[in-house]
């Protein structure tokens, strides 16, 4: 397998068997079992290179309404988060000036994700802590219909942190270097 394989393979794997499995986002079992979800991997080693991969990714979502969100798996270039978080910050302004704001969102995950405020070691991280650096681009329309259909979607951080904390550190460390469902 290529490198690149081996990173779409393992983000799928923790696709499924994390964020599907656990209920992390309770809206991403819908477009896995539809196949609505696109994975593609580039490297980040030329960050100019990966922006346009990521606004060729906004107009393949434009023309094709079959594809419902799109995960750019980041093989390399942005191993240090604080890189990944300079080049996200380019991401979104380069989204807003393409005309793509209030069109798609990015959500952003890193094998290293720390949310501002958080203390590094804190496993609420593991939200946005994935295989590979990735951006995901989510249609915002998509979203705001999910939302009004889910009873307090405020509660669904809560109960993720809830539960990521009460499975701890060293056992969602071990699973992200071998993505499979956590047991309980």
């Amino acid at each position: 397998m290529t490198n690149d394989a081996v990173c779409l393979n393992q983000t799928q794997a923790w696709v499924e068997g994390f964020v599907v499995a656990h209920d992390i986002c309770p809206f991403a079992r819908r477009e896995m079992e539809r196949g609505s979800i696109r994975y593609e991997a580039t490297s980040a080693r030329s960050v100019e290179s990966a922006l346009l991969t990521l606004i060729e990714a906004c107009r393949r979502l434009d023309e094709d309404s079959s594809i419902e969100t799109t995960v750019l798996v980041l093989t390399d270039g942005v191993e240090d988060f604080d890189d990944y978080l300079d080049m996200l910050g380019l991401a979104e302004a380069l989204l807003e000036d393409q005309g793509y704001e209030g069109i798609y969102q990015l959500a952003s995950f890193h094998p290293d994700y720390c949310f501002h405020g958080v203390e590094e070691n804190d496993p609420a991280n593991y939200t946005n802590r994935s295989p590979w650096p990735m951006l995901h681009l989510l249609r915002e329309a998509s979203i705001e219909r999910a939302l009004a259909g889910f009873a307090h979607p405020e509660r669904i951080p809560e109960r993720n942190v809830t539960l990521l904390r009460e499975r701890g550190n060293e056992r969602l460390a071990a699973w992200i270097a071998n993505p499979r469902p956590l047991k309980s």
